[in-house]
């Protein structure tokens, strides 16, 4: 009776998420405090009926309970118990439970958090995110259920995507899921200001730590799938600009341009259209990131769902969702008082270009991830948009947010005199320089990419740590909000170091080899020993060993793995990696060529780890200024 009691719940939540959507955007336009109150207790009775539903689900797939189809389809009585539970969300039903999950948990933060705001405003937020809520719990109602019996229950269950078995997975979704589903915050706050015709300072203050916490979570997200794919695929890339990478990153983009539009509008009055248009934006382009994934209309390693019904729904639901919040953005932003003036050499002006090169190159990923499928659609021939797009225009999109990110912190609000930054900046801008420059002369390979990367690094890095400097020097203290910008900048620069060196660095060689022989790579010899078979949870491993030594001394040895799977017989590359601070050492086995011999793939991977340390640092640098005590002491009713 389990299943059944889930999709009862499901049922219910649907007819909260109504009555959340409706009652107080109602209230708040008549004034009516009965209604608006409805909105609170809706948001938290969602969260129990949603937790509920996935707590049910959880449970079919810990007992194995294959009388119902999601779990017969993605589990079977071989799968280790970690990946039961990570087999919950294997899926599209499950995936979209535990995005409208995550959607009821953000939703119940802002009702317990929002007590300070004024009822108004906090029964139309609420109405909002309980208008995006309706759309997700009728799609997998009515699209999706994941409660379906099987009559007869199945014998055993068809297993897991091996692809899916994998520590990355247990967390990626997860992290990714509360990103995405975070923009609903922001994005609500927008319709809100738009439905009222004004920005109110006090509530713009109290929306940007959960921006900020968003979009940490949508980095940390992104950064695991990169782990996953670099791990799990056998083919030692970190980033190969898949449409369903580029889902991600599009809002990631958006995200990063609007937490620096909201501190100029929160600050100074300006930009205040430009933000509500991007946290509509930066929503919006969370929800494409579901429809890509979730429609049929990408092949790639991420999607899931291939049934136009689907995809129809969720093209309707984002046609409703979108186009209404432009019309009404068209129809109300010209009521928004103008900000502040400034000059152009001002922070503002910096911010300003800012947010119109990440714009910019948030276009860009959009244009090349859609046009192959518009192209298809509109009968033009299949067309390719690969790396080579990407990867130079995305360059020459961020090589001048690179040159300027040291400038921001440095620069005045409203007016300042550019000799003054420049004189504080120019030293470093030497050193960095000069870094660059010597990097070029000793690289073994790739210098010019070795040298941008170290050059980039060292000016941001340096940069930032001038302001720094100048700030506790001139006032002895920094702000939550402050270390987390400086947090923030330092994994740009690490960021960029590593993902320019492994792009310049980069060694790979790929032989047939039989027990005994070796090969040398660099400085790095690799001895293969041959392959055994190992029998395995719910596979068979043909089971590497490569004995690697450095300069001739023993570093470690490597076990990669070709695993063929009991259910299915799928068989996956497990790759053997030796991580290191200042590079990878990578092997991954590939197919048997009889008579002893193994294809063997050998990769050194220079400082590959840094990009996501990077991405770790502006994570924390997001989470560190959600926290600054600024955000949680509203300021006086002022509108803009």
């Amino acid at each position: 009776m389990l299943p059944e009691l889930g999709q009862v719940l499901l049922a219910l939540a649907l007819l909260v998420a109504l009555l959340q959507g409706t009652l107080p955007l109602a209230g708040a336009q008549r004034g009516n405090a009965a209604w608006m109150a409805v909105a609170r207790p809706a948001a938290y009775a969602q969260l129990l009926l949603v937790g509920g539903a996935f707590a049910i689900l959880t449970w079919a797939f810990v007992s194995q309970d294959f009388s119902v189809r999601y779990v017969a389809i993605n589990s079977n009585s071989l799968l280790p118990l970690v990946y039961r539970y990570t087999a919950v969300w294997g899926s599209h039903e499950g995936s979209l439970l535990l995005w409208t999950l995550v959607l009821a948990c953000w939703n119940a933060a802002v009702a317990l958090c929002s007590r300070q705001l004024p009822t108004p405003v906090v029964a139309r937020v609420l109405g909002v995110m309980g208008i995006v809520a309706i759309g997700f719990l009728a799609f997998l109602i009515f699209t999706s259920n994941p409660f379906i019996r099987l009559l007869p229950a199945a014998a055993e269950g068809r297993d897991l995507n091996p692809l899916l078995q994998d520590p990355g997975m247990v967390i990626h979704p997860p992290m990714q899921y509360v990103g995405w589903a975070g923009f609903s915050v922001p994005f609500a706050f927008a319709i809100a200001a738009l439905l009222d015709g004004r920005i109110d300072a006090r509530w713009l203050r109290w929306t940007r730590p959960w921006t900020n916490v968003a979009w940490a979570f949508l980095t940390v997200g992104i950064a695991l799938g990169s782990w996953w794919a670099y791990s799990e695929l056998g083919w030692g890339g970190w980033w190969f600009w898949d449409p369903v990478e580029n889902s991600a990153f599009m809002p990631w983009l958006a995200g990063a341009a609007l937490i620096h539009s909201q501190a100029v509008t929160e600050k100074r009055g300006s930009f205040a259209g430009w933000t509500l248009l991007l946290a509509i934006a930066t929503f919006s382009l969370s929800l494409m990131g579901t429809f890509l994934v979730r429609s049929g209309v990408l092949t790639s390693v991420h999607a899931f769902a291939a049934d136009p019904a689907r995809g129809l729904f969720i093209l309707v639901f984002l046609s409703l969702i979108i186009g209404g919040s432009l019309l009404l953005y068209a129809l109300r932003a010209g009521r928004l008082a103008p900000g502040a003036g400034f000059q152009p050499a001002s922070r503002e002006t910096l911010l300003l270009l800012n947010n119109l090169l990440l714009a910019s190159a948030c276009a860009m990923i959009l244009l090349g991830t859609l046009y192959p499928l518009l192209a298809d659609a509109l009968g033009l021939g299949k067309i390719s948009v690969g790396p080579p797009y990407f990867g130079l225009l995305f360059f020459v999109l961020m090589a001048p947010l690179v040159a300027l990110v040291p400038f921001g912190p440095l620069t005045r609000w409203q007016r300042d005199q550019p000799s003054r930054v420049v004189a504080m900046l120019l030293p470093w801008l030497g050193v960095a320089a000069g870094i660059g420059v010597a990097a070029y002369f000793t690289a073994p390979q790739g210098p010019w990419k070795t040298a941008f990367g170290v050059a980039g690094a060292a000016w941001i890095a340096l940069g930032t740590l001038r302001f720094v400097w100048s700030r506790l020097r001139n006032s002895g203290r920094m702000t939550a909000e402050m270390w987390g910008m400086t947090l923030a900048h330092l994994g740009i620069g690490v960021f960029l170091a590593g993902a320019l060196l492994v792009e310049a660095q980069n060694v790979q060689r790929e032989v047939a080899l039989k027990p005994g022989q070796s090969l040398q790579v660099g400085r790095h010899t690799f001895v293969f020993k041959g392959v055994d078979q190992q029998q395995g949870p719910n596979y068979l491993s043909d089971r590497g060993h490569v004995q690697v030594l450095r300069d001739g001394r023993e570093l470690v040895l490597l076990h990669p793995e070709k695993r063929a799977y009991a259910s299915g017989g799928q068989v996956m590359t497990e790759a053997a990696i030796r991580p290191g601070v200042t590079g990878d050492v990578y092997v991954a086995l590939g197919e048997s060529l009889g008579d002893g011999a193994w294809a063997v793939r050998v990769h050194i991977k220079p400082f590959v780890r840094w990009i996501w340390a990077g991405a770790a640092l502006m994570a924390l640098g997001g989470l560190v200024t959600a926290t600054d005590r600024r955000f949680r002491r509203l300021p006086e009713d002022k509108s803009t």
